[in-house]
């Protein structure tokens, strides 16, 4: 494989000296299966840069090439991954909605030239992995530890974390008991579930049973965090006032509707809202929601995405649109723009993407839609879990 590898990036070099050229970039995310509307909110936004921005860099044109990945499977990442350099001679990977998928790729990059554009997974220690590994989404550091704050400010003694288990649950929950407990809160009890859960029952009578005044949670946006929260109610923890606490993963846009009114109230803190009110954002939200085809489909991934393409453009245009890996993460270093979702600057160092999050609030608009009513800022924050990564 390393031959192959080595193969291909010499014959994409020697095809990249002279003329017009197209620029692949190999796009792995799940466009199947359970988690199948995070792929469509890649493509959306992928689309949206696209269509708002052309298809074109300089005289070489942009050609994405997907491929689909159902479920975090890191063996299926790596060969998908190695399938794109090796066979469509990509010369950049994004999307990566998993992180045990990224980090299964962070390996392949040095040895293939290509720089990877990590548009969701969201654990700190991925920008670690490698020196080619840039991150327009964000993590769960970023996102948790503002709700330890929120929970601090409103006097919440005591909290129980529940969290998937896997690198972001153990992030999310981290970061929050830290921050919590530095700030004189106490974690009555931490709990970490399989990733394949569906039954919460259980769950929600440990969170009864712990004498926490919140309950903290974090599970990957799809299936099971519309399942979580349904479960949060009908198990009678919001009737008994037990606060419910999390980043915005548990209330994506596209799980509302099917919430409805049980979810109003429901605090989570984030970095983007599909009602973030700029004209940056609803220029974008337009041209999204036409690519989604069905806006209340429209959700947080598809920001990372469009982001994310700004971001390889820039790598094409600094690069003359030849294979540099190196290159053309040093020509984004330091890149700063307006983005649908607030001011944004890519670190120097870390090569992550420090930004706004917001404490949002489930709301319901005059036509009966819901939606995620920013309520708070916590500006510029970079990722306070990059030292914990270390």
């Amino acid at each position: 494989m390393k031959r192959m590898l080595l193969a291909a990036v010499a014959a994409i070099a020697l095809s990249g000296t002279a003329g017009a050229e197209t620029i692949k970039v190999g796009v792995v995310g799940p466009f199947s299966g359970p988690f199948a509307i995070q792929g469509k909110n890649f493509k959306a936004g992928i689309d949206a840069w696209m269509a708002l921005n052309g298809a074109k860099v300089g005289d070489d044109d942009v050609e994405i090439v997907y491929r689909d990945l159902p479920a975090a499977n890191p063996a299926q990442a790596k060969a998908l991954a190695q399938d794109l350099v090796v066979k469509e001679s990509v010369q950049y990977l994004a999307g990566f909605y998993f992180t045990p998928d990224a980090m299964a790729v962070t390996p392949l990059l040095e040895q293939a030239n290509v720089p990877m554009v990590i548009m969701n997974a969201a654990t700190s220690a991925i920008v670690t992995k490698s020196p080619l590994v840039v991150r327009t989404s964000f993590t769960l550091w970023q996102t948790s530890v503002p709700m330890a704050k929120v929970a601090t400010a409103r006097g919440i003694k005591k909290v129980i974390t529940v969290v998937s288990d896997y690198g972001p649950g153990v992030d999310a929950e981290t970061a929050f008991s830290t921050t919590f407990k530095a700030d004189g809160g106490e974690i009555v009890e931490s709990v970490r579930m399989p990733l394949s859960t569906t039954d919460f029952s259980p769950i929600m009578q440990r969170v009864k049973d712990s004498g926490a005044e919140a309950v903290f949670a974090f599970l990957p946006s799809g299936p099971t965090t519309l399942g979580f929260l349904k479960s949060y109610n009908e198990n009678g923890l919001k009737g008994a006032g037990i606060q419910f606490l999390a980043p915005g993963d548990l209330t994506q846009e596209s799980d509302l509707p099917a919430l409805g009114d049980t979810a109003l109230g429901v605090t989570t803190t984030f970095h983007y809202s599909v009602a973030h009110d700029s004209p940056e954002n609803k220029k974008f939200v337009e041209a999204a929601r036409a690519a989604i085809g069905n806006p209340a489909e429209l959700s947080f991934p598809s920001v990372g995405a469009y982001d994310g393409m700004r971001v390889i453009y820039k790598m094409i245009e600094a690069t003359g649109g030849r294979q540099d890996a190196a290159k053309a993460v040093d020509a984004v270093k330091g890149m700063a723009w307006e983005s649908p979702r607030g001011p944004v600057s890519i670190d120097p160092e870390s090569r992550h993407l420090t930004q706004n999050i917001y404490l949002r609030e489930v709301a319901k608009a005059a036509d009966g839609t819901y939606y995620n009513k920013e309520i708070q800022t916590f500006a510029n924050m970079a990722d306070p879990g990059l030292a914990a990564a270390k």
